[in-house]
């Protein structure tokens, strides 16, 4: 199925959780909502699914206004963060839920549903947990029997509102692997809400970036991640230096050293900040009158296979962070308060053309 929604408006009181969004969602691929707190993704997951209502604007399922149908019309399958499994009932009754409280002329047979709800917790690895009770599960497994409560009634969409919010980072890294390979062998069209960059970029075919209600960029991980839109998007995925400047006829000066960006060769003179990943900055010994920015090593945390260094430029402008291989590190043998200079290998320049003369 595929989803699109138009114009989406919603406020709630003077607050904008939603300022005009369109999207669309394609047919059998996993797409992340990704966002900070407050952005606007798990509205729209509600509105998606019925349980919220916009103030203006359509929700389309395969090309059809779904905006007026119930939530049990929709045929959207809803996974939230804390689980909600009724703690009264075993696994195997939880699962079968939604299948015992459909209208009579649906609802399949004692059988078919026995038959049904151990298929599901086959495929979802579970199916020696049918007779436990929710709290004798760990939270990775009462997650699992949630997805498999939701996909019972063969939903046409998967919504997952921060599906493993509530657990530790070994069972959520564990649990969204699970998940991409589950999206592989069902094809659902689903769409799921985080805040968590890592999770967001592994597990989606499609990542949307939202904002203040807004939505600032879409694409594939590869492409967000590399070719990021906006500033608020280069900051929020992932950590990254910031370098002041300013910009003239394509070169950037900034601290005493000039960078080339061709891609603003038009400008006659603007103010520009420069986004540099960690791991895309050169890290060698100073020489005198060498390339690059002039800084001293304040701590090192070498631990694995990539070293982090924590660096000062030598005008106290700002702290650099660098990530160079431990291998690299153990070669130059740096020592804390050595004197060494950085070089961007690759940057992105954002003008504020508010700001030029």
């Amino acid at each position: 199925m595929t989803i699109e929604v138009n114009n989406i408006r919603k406020q709630f009181g003077q607050f904008t959780a939603l300022d005009n969004v369109s999207l669309q969602f394609p047919a059998g691929e996993l797409t992340a909502l990704l966002g900070p707190s407050g952005c606007g993704k798990t509205t729209l997951l509600r509105i998606i699914a019925g349980l919220e209502h916009p103030d203006s604007g359509q929700v389309l399922l395969d090309g059809e206004d779904a905006s007026a149908r119930h939530v049990r019309e929709r045929q959207v399958g809803f996974v939230f963060q804390h689980y909600a499994l009724f703690k009264h009932m075993t696994v195997f009754e939880n699962v079968a839920f939604g299948l015992r409280v459909k209208p009579r002329s649906e609802r399949p047979n004692e059988e078919q549903i026995r038959h049904k709800v151990h298929q599901l917790l086959d495929l979802v690895q579970l199916d020696w947990l049918g007779d436990r009770y929710p709290p004798q599960l760990s939270g990775g497994q009462r997650q699992r029997i949630a997805l498999a409560r939701a996909l019972a009634v063969e939903p046409r969409v998967l919504l997952l509102d921060e599906p493993f919010g509530a657990l530790d980072a070994k069972v959520r890294k564990e649990l969204r692997r699970w998940l991409r390979r589950l999206h592989d062998e069902l094809h659902v069209t689903s769409i799921f809400v985080t805040h968590d960059q890592e999770e967001a970029l592994e597990v989606a075919d499609q990542v949307v970036l939202m904002n203040k209600g807004r939505v600032e960029q879409l694409g594939t991980p590869d492409s967000v991640y590399n070719n990021p839109a906006s500033p608020f998007v280069y900051s929020f995925l992932g950590n990254v230096n910031l370098f002041h400047g300013r910009v003239h006829e394509g070169v950037m000066a900034s601290g005493g050293v000039n960078f080339d960006v061709p891609d603003h060769a038009e400008v006659q003179d603007g103010k520009g900040i420069a986004y540099v990943r960690p791991h895309d900055l050169d890290v060698d010994r100073y020489v005198a009158g060498g390339e690059g920015i002039v800084v001293k090593l304040r701590r090192a945390h070498a631990i694995g296979p990539l070293a982090q260094l924590d660096l000062e430029r030598d005008d106290n402008a700002q702290l650099i962070e660098a990530v160079i291989p431990n291998e690299r590190f153990a070669q130059l043998g740096l020592k804390e308060g050595e004197t060494l200079l950085v070089r961007p290998r690759r940057m992105q320049v954002f003008v504020d053309q508010g700001a030029a003369i």
